[in-house]
């Protein structure tokens, strides 16, 4: 009896081993995009599974470790479970895995280690893990934006803004999306062109303006070709603005007032003077009468 027991334990063990055994998983990492990726952004990896079509591989796990420089979104999952054996239409026996992943804000220039770990069932000790490398360049450029100009009459608001990065950029595109403290009329959107490293160019827009805070949106192409997106948060604060007068002419609200209040006093004096003189003379009539 005991025999029988050993020799059915035996066996048990032997088919398992053969079984696994017989799974045989291997992974490459065949392509990131973009490359390099730049950090703060999102970062698109393909990983190649072979081995799956083999149904004695029961179910095969893959998982992307979320660890430093990538990180994935709340909605997104790091780990992907299947059933092995052919299953794709195309008949392909490798499976492939795409991955959307944020780089780091502070991540370096240069090749950063990301790690995997794949494995068939459910003991995850048994999981192999392997190590690839994903290549990154901040390639980002930074810039000073300001309020230049705002005419109360013509609306015409400039914004100012200066490429302070080492890199210099092509189609860049400022943006004013819909909030509370300016109505745009016209176009939001002014595409400005090409800017050099150090350099500084503008954009003009039609807007009704309070004071308050206003979000500009910059958009441009960097030196690999990526689009990438920013905000910038300005402050309007109206008493650091001309008001524009009939012809024109710059004059602050304190200027129009003197201006106006000295003229008022010029036409007031010129009228006394006249009367005073026009008394005079009466009072001369009257004397040779």
């Amino acid at each position: 009896m005991k025999k029988s027991v050993l020799l059915i334990i035996s066996l048990v063990l032997f088919n398992l081993t053969l079984v696994s055994a017989a799974c045989t998983l291997d992974v490459t990492m065949i392509n990131q995009d973009p490359y390099p990726a730049i950090p703060g952004n999102y970062v698109k990896l393909m990983f190649q599974v072979t081995g799956v079509a083999d149904p004695n591989c029961e179910t095969v796990s893959f998982e992307l470790l979320e660890n430093y420089p990538i990180s994935f979104d709340p909605e997104d999952s790091s780990r992907i479970q299947i059933k092995s054996g052919t299953y794709q239409k195309d008949y392909s026996s490798y499976l492939m895995l795409p991955y959307k992943v944020r780089i780091d804000e502070n991540a370096l220039d240069g090749e950063n280690k990301i790690e995997v770990k794949f494995g068939s069932g459910d003991i995850t000790s048994a999981y192999q893990s392997k190590t690839f490398y994903i290549e990154v360049e901040d390639s980002r450029a930074e810039f000073e934006v300001h309020i230049d100009e705002y005419s109360y009459d013509s609306k015409e608001l400039t914004i100012e803004i200066l490429n302070i990065a080492e890199n210099d950029i092509e189609a860049l595109t400022l943006e004013i999306p819909k909030q509370e403290n300016i109505d745009v009329r016209g176009t939001n959107r002014v595409i400005v062109g090409d800017l050099d490293s150090n350099e500084y160019t503008t954009a003009d827009f039609t807007a009704d303006i309070e004071d308050g805070e206003i979000i500009v949106k910059i958009l441009y192409t960097n030196q690999i070709g990526s689009r990438i997106e920013l905000e910038k948060t300005l402050v309007f604060d109206s008493s650091y603005f001309v008001v524009m007068d009939g012809e024109g002419q710059k004059s602050s609200t304190g200027y129009v007032i003197l201006i106006l209040f000295i003229l008022g006093l010029a036409i007031w004096w010129f009228l006394k003077k006249k009367k005073k003189k026009k008394n005079k003379m009466r009072r001369q009539g009257k004397a040779r009468l």
